[in-house]
């Protein structure tokens, strides 16, 4: 892979998604990663959808979507020759990241203190539900998590949805996305300092944190206020109007909370006196009178089809349509920034899946290799293990 982390070499012990997502992130940047799974594999490689007639061995969209640009070894970490293996394969290495529950690598002998003693240098990042404690000692520590245990205790669904009676989870799973990136970001911060200093740091994000994180608002609403905010449907607490409205044909997102936005929408919708009116004038006057102004502009986009409101809107006021995942397949601006790309899928055909939002000017077109099967980088990496003379056998990888 080439990239601006070529040469950088990632161990990656992590299932199923805010960890793969991580090293996919880093993958796609051009870092070297080694994705060691245990011989069941990594729980994800079972979810679907499966493309028709894929074969028993090959793996779901789900693995394929966050796993690509990586290569797998199967090595059993729990035995004595498969740790010795995992061990030496850590000596080549400039990071670990893995997204076990608090203390599962401590019960492995394979703890931060014990690499670090014996690998200065090495970045370990970790991505947990509640942290680890060498960060802060949860209470929730031992708890297991996933995405919308994250979106509910970070605060995410206190805000989403029609009202309070009805928190709803964001749709991507982004209680796993978003710690993922976090935790990308700090991992490459510290190989940055590694580089420089020569010492490894540990890295931990934990999901709640994270997801809390991007909640930022709620915080100093609640700070200033003194009341948590509560789900306001698809227009905004502080903004107006900034939200989704219906046309003629679908939804269009429309977010004109200047008042400079806001005259340039009232002229479009042909109501230019809207612009001036005491009501409606100011951010806080049409906060005011919400159910006016939405109305007043509902009343117009139900006229005309989203891209009749998209073409009388754009470049003048933020808008844009609300896409389905077929409207993003044909949108122009998806395929000139290479946002849906097409691998290779074991069997014969391929499939498409999401690109990476990360562009670099005066880069070639990054090429993808397809997720790799389980242990199908066994002998190649066992190769370059002996090339730099860790003397490790074959005995505990396996096929």
């Amino acid at each position: 892979m080439a990239g601006p982390l070529a040469g950088l070499r990632v161990v990656d012990l992590t299932q199923v998604l805010a960890g793969p997502y991580c090293t996919m992130v880093l993958a796609d940047l051009g870092a070297d990663v080694i994705k060691v799974e245990p011989p069941g594999g990594d729980m994800a490689r079972q979810w679907g959808p499966h493309p028709q007639g894929a074969d028993a061995a090959s793996y779901g969209g789900y693995f394929a979507s966050v796993n690509r640009n990586k290569r797998s070894v199967c090595i059993d970490i729990k035995d004595p020759a498969g740790r010795e293996q995992f061990l030496s394969l850590l000596g080549t290495a400039d990071v670990l990241i893995e997204n076990f529950r608090a203390g599962v690598m401590n019960g492995l002998d394979l703890s931060w203190e014990q690499l670090h003693t014996r690998f200065p240098a090495l970045v370990y990042g970790s991505i947990r539900g509640f942290g680890d404690p060498r960060t802060g000692d949860s209470p929730y520590r031992d708890r297991p998590a996933f995405d919308i245990i994250a979106q509910a205790m970070g605060g995410l669904m206190s805000v989403t949805g029609e009202d309070a009676a009805h928190p709803m989870k964001v749709g991507p799973g982004i209680g796993d996305i978003f710690p993922a990136v976090l935790a990308a970001v700090g991992i490459v911060a510290a190989v940055r300092e590694a580089d420089t200093t020569g010492v490894g740091r540990f890295v931990d994000v934990a999901m709640y944190d994270a997801v809390l994180a991007l909640s930022e608002r709620i915080v100093y609403q609640h700070s200033i206020t003194g009341k948590s905010p509560e789900p306001r449907g698809n227009s905004h607490p502080i903004l107006c109007p900034y939200g989704v409205v219906p046309t003629a044909s679908g939804s269009i997102a429309i977010a004109a909370p200047s008042d400079r936005h806001w005259a340039r929408l009232a002229r479009a919708m042909g109501r230019p006196e809207l612009a001036t009116d005491p009501s409606f004038a100011t951010n806080d006057a049409r906060l005011t009178n919400a159910d006016a102004v939405y109305g007043a502009v509902e009343a117009w986009t139900r006229t005309l089809p989203t891209e009749a409101v998209v073409e009388k809107l754009a470049g003048h006021v933020p808008c844009g349509p609300v896409n389905t995942a077929a409207d993003i397949v044909a949108d122009e601006h998806v395929a000139v920034r290479r946002m849906i790309i097409e691998v290779e899928h074991p069997g014969g055909r391929t499939v498409q899946i999401a690109g990476s939002p990360i562009k670099l000017a005066d880069d070639t077109a990054i090429a993808h290799t397809r997720a790799p099967l389980l242990g199908e980088h066994n002998d190649e990496i066992l190769a370059e293990l002996a090339a730099h003379d860790r003397g490790v056998s074959g005995r505990a990888i396996t096929a």
